[in-house]
């Protein structure tokens, strides 16, 4: 079984939480499934679950290389120096990161995130389609804060083959598992 979902902003991504938290339980009621990989409490956008281990093993485990992508908003317009320094590699302070699919996008169709970011009067934003291959913890940000425009707004749009498509905010679906993985 696989269960695409559309996390909210600051929606924990498993199913209970200590400190009151809002979490997948506050959304899916499906038992014996469990996040392949994880999103950010402060990032929106796909998770993927699953009961399927060797599935789950796929999906989040880097050395399959499954394409991630992200929809980043950031601080201040991207120059093309900036863009290809996320092309071909970042370095963090856990080792340059590996080069990436990078191109600036007018902003997505997507919902009204709650509560909205934080708007400056004199400095603009702009969007950015990020794909990486890797996942280490809170990578795009720290890329683009790296660069130089940090993240405003991050949305996972896709993992491999499987999207938000017209999946909306807090709502989830249920899809039957392909060979193409």
């Amino acid at each position: 079984m696989i269960v695409l979902f559309n996390k909210p902003f600051n929606v924990l991504c498993q199913f209970t939480d200590k400190q009151g938290r809002k979490n997948l339980s506050d959304f899916i009621s499906i038992k014996n499934i469990y996040a392949a990989g994880r999103l950010d409490y402060d990032s929106e956008g796909l998770v993927i679950l699953t009961n399927n281990g060797k599935l789950q093993n796929i999906i989040s485990d880097p050395k399959h290389k499954l394409e991630k992508s992200y929809w980043v908003q950031v601080e201040g317009v991207p120059d093309a120096t900036a863009l290809n320094k996320l092309h071909t590699g970042v370095l963090l302070n856990d080792g340059i990161t590996k080069p990436t699919k990078v191109k600036l996008i007018e902003q997505p169709d997507i919902w009204n995130r709650i509560p909205p970011i934080r708007k400056r009067k004199n400095i603009p934003t702009s969007w950015i389609d990020l794909r990486i291959t890797e996942g280490r913890n809170r990578q795009i940000r720290r890329m683009t804060a790296a660069i130089g425009y940090p993240t405003l707004r991050l949305i996972r749009y896709s993992i491999g083959e499987w999207d938000l498509d017209s999946l909306t905010i807090g709502k989830w679906k249920e899809i039957s598992i392909t060979n193409r993985i």
